[in-house]
């Protein structure tokens, strides 16, 4: 199937690595031109290098740190000016600790909510405008189903992964009149560069081995494993296309179908 993409432009928070980068490579391989940004200049570099020698496409990096508006405000204006449309918004940096609410502190809280949703609001008030100037686009927010399946060690994910729900829907019913559809895409545990950090925090959290830790998620999943970025990249790059524009305020699972009861009550025995 043709997905439309060839000529297209995407923008790519947290794109330097992880799923945000798996996410550039299969972008640019259906034929889009794709601007990058992450807080890492060099590894940001090294990854837009590589990309664009491997598909030939152009990909732009750009350095920014998204807790900061001005860094946010640059990243959207200078891919624009770079690619010359937004027709692709892709949210995907940030992360927030998890934890068990005794544990966290206000700094966790304030990380959760700083990056994994107000980075998401900064660009957004940025791409909107040229989106609607333009004519229209597509926005994909990479969220997380912590915000929808409940589980009390991932308490602060969860409260920015819900506000990031309501912002999908709430401005897909705003913007739908201006040609901007929107989707949120909400992955379970996905094998990336923090996967062994996230590991490590949970055994300390649980009182239990890394070992007995990196058992939970996957017992949790009918698949019996956690994805690999490369799947989580598909289905964004799918959502991506000119033929998924109408779907519209709706959120979509890639977690295998996870339980998170099932990881409670495992940590409760």
């Amino acid at each position: 199937m043709d997905l439309q993409l060839t000529g297209k432009t995407a923008l790519i928070t947290g794109g330097s690595e992880g799923i945000g980068k798996a996410i550039a490579e299969a972008l640019t391989r259906e034929g889009a031109d794709v601007a990058i940004c992450a807080r890492r200049a060099e590894p940001l570099k090294a990854t837009a290098d590589a990309i664009s020698k491997e598909t030939g496409r152009k990909v732009v990096a750009i350095p920014a740190d998204l807790t900061k508006d001005e860094d946010a405000r640059t990243f959207i204006h200078k891919a624009h000016e770079a690619l010359g449309r937004i027709d692709i918004m892709i949210n995907n940096a940030g992360s927030a600790p998890g934890g068990v609410i005794e544990h966290l502190t206000e700094a966790d809280w304030t990380q959760a909510l700083q990056l994994k949703f107000m980075g998401y609001v900064r660009c957004l008030r940025y791409a909107l405008p040229i989106m609607v100037e333009q004519g229209g686009g597509r926005v994909v927010n990479l969220i997380g189903n912590d915000g929808v399946k409940p589980s009390y060690w991932e308490i602060a994910p969860g409260a920015a992964n819900a506000a990031g729900h309501n912002l999908t829907l709430a401005l897909a019913g705003q913007y739908g009149r201006n040609g901007i559809s929107f989707v949120a895409v909400n992955p379970g545990p996905v094998r990336t560069e923090r996967w062994a950090g996230l590991v490590g925090a949970m055994a300390r959290d649980m009182n239990l081995s890394y070992e007995d830790a990196d058992t939970l998620a996957p017992a949790s999943i009918p698949m019996g494993r956690i994805a690999e970025v490369e799947e989580v990249a598909n289905l964004v790059t799918m959502l991506a296309s000119p033929l998924m524009h109408y779907v519209n305020g709706t959120m979509i699972e890639v977690d295998g179908g996870q339980e998170k009861s099932l990881m409670d009550r495992a940590r409760d025995r």
